[in-house]
């Protein structure tokens, strides 16, 4: 009975326990990926949008002010970011520098339209620095893209490191993923700007929230059609 219980250990690990786990494991990985890339969607665009209107419709503060001090989270939330990670990229400065002039100019000028109009200036210079990087060979979506389609999994990223080093067909969809992505920012920076100026300010207070989301779901759609291709050249490299 002893060597019957012995025998049956090692296959129980080698068979069930194991591959569980770690299914398991890259389920919580994902998931903590993804909460991740939720948060500043919620810090820099929820947050904002419901203090104004908690300020202004609710506690009957200036549109001005309101707009202002919905603009300090984002802020802050850049700057205890840095501090935790000890890192204070590029994107990160520009999100502070446009927040903080915003602020600025909003309170000398007594303009509330220019409170909304800067988060089109930080689309813009986005949107444009993506699309440079696409046609100087280095597309910057391929960054967050790489995360979730090899899911941590080495295999993956090891196929899609030869891909993206190797193959030509891997390297144009990369780049058209990233135009896509440029292009979608860009039109949604052309749209909150008009809106900014000629619209209500109630009304651009909610809707640059919707033109923002409505941009991240014309990337993702349309993107599939660079991203989809790019997931099968991976899952076959992988196999291969």
């Amino acid at each position: 009975m002893a060597q019957i219980v012995t025998a049956d250990r090692p296959a129980a690990k080698g068979t069930g326990t194991a591959p569980a786990d770690r299914s398991q494991a890259a389920d919580r990985s994902t998931g903590r990926r993804l909460a991740r890339n939720l948060t500043p969607l919620v810090v820099d665009v929820a947050i904002p949008t419901g203090g104004y209107y908690l300020l202004h419709k609710g506690l009957g503060v200036d549109v001005v002010t309101s707009l202002a001090l919905s603009g300090v989270v984002p802020a802050v939330h850049t700057v205890v970011d840095a501090v935790r990670h000890r890192v204070f990229n590029g994107l990160a400065g520009l999100m502070l520098a446009v927040n903080a002039v915003g602020i600025v100019l909003s309170f000398v000028t007594g303009d509330a339209r220019l409170m909304l109009a800067k988060d089109s200036g930080v689309s813009s210079v986005i949107g444009l620095g993506i699309l440079i990087s696409a046609f100087r060979g280095r597309p910057l979506m391929s960054a967050g893209l790489k995360p979730f389609m090899t899911k941590g999994d080495p295999a993956r990223i090891a196929a899609w490191d030869r891909l993206s080093a190797g193959s030509a067909a891997f390297h144009r969809l990369e780049r058209r993923f990233t135009v896509i992505w440029g292009l979608a920012l860009l039109g949604e920076c052309a749209a909150r700007l008009v809106g900014a100026f000629t619209l209500p300010i109630d009304t651009m207070a909610w809707l640059s929230t919707v033109i923002l989301l409505g941009a991240i779901a014309v990337g993702i759609v349309v993107g599939g059609t660079a991203s989809g291709p790019m997931e099968k050249l991976v899952a076959a490299e992988t196999e291969s």
